[in-house]
């Protein structure tokens, strides 16, 4: 008996990624792209038109983060099933991607014939965790985080992750549809959450936490 049809929509800013994603589904029964997105806007829309069964989403994107997309589709559609695949192999990450409505992460680093099967399970109405994130959520229980960003929302980690890639306000604002205002208020309360004064502050948390890299000497040599 063969399996029903699986409709996917593929969202990740990177063309010859989605081609690989598309490649990957196309040898498996059962799983059809029904469309493809660069971008949380371009997600949001392809996934009005086209009701996909299942979304791949990755969360690194210009603009609107994936974080930030899984919130805005399932606000659209509370039953959307948005699968995570991501580089990002940090419990609070995961954590966010859940609490913005989230189905499932799965890390870029998996085998080809997980992400296979997490899609299965997602269309099928299961959750889908690959054993790399389920070992650091597990540890992250045990050792309860206490740094405050369990306690941003989805909304507020995304916005802390643009200040940590240095977007301006302006930037934010554009990005996210929202008042220069709003953006200015989402990042004193970020700060409160986060135990922080000032933006400096905020950067070293960020790289304490492995949010962000440390910039390499090579970059600023000129060479």
């Amino acid at each position: 008996m063969s399996r029903r049809t699986i409709r996917v929509l593929l969202v990740d800013d990177h063309t010859v990624v989605r081609e690989g994603y598309r490649t990957l589904l196309a040898k498996h029964e059962g799983l059809l792209v029904v469309g493809e997105a660069s971008d949380a806007a371009s997600a949001y829309q392809c996934y009005k038109e086209t009701n996909p069964d299942v979304v791949i989403m990755d969360i690194s994107m210009p603009g609107r983060g994936g974080i930030d997309a899984i919130e805005h589709i399932r606000r659209f559609d509370a039953h959307a099933r948005i699968l995570v695949f991501t580089m990002h192999g940090g419990a609070v990450y995961a954590l966010q991607a859940f609490r913005a409505g989230a189905r499932g992460y799965v890390t870029k680093s998996s085998p080809p014939n997980l992400l296979i099967s997490a899609v299965r399970d997602i269309a099928d109405g299961r959750m889908a965790i690959c054993p790399e994130i389920g070992e650091v959520l597990a540890l992250d229980r045990v050792h309860e985080d206490r740094t405050g960003l369990k306690d941003l929302s989805p909304r507020e980690f995304e916005i802390f992750r643009m200040i940590l890639n240095a977007r301006s306000t302006d930037e934010i604002a554009t990005a996210l549809n929202i008042s220069r205002k709003t953006v200015a208020n989402y990042h004193y309360s970020i700060k409160s959450k986060l135990g922080v004064a000032s933006d400096i502050e905020m950067l070293y948390f960020g790289l304490r936490q492995g949010l962000v890299g440390p910039v390499s000497p090579a970059a600023n040599s000129g060479k």
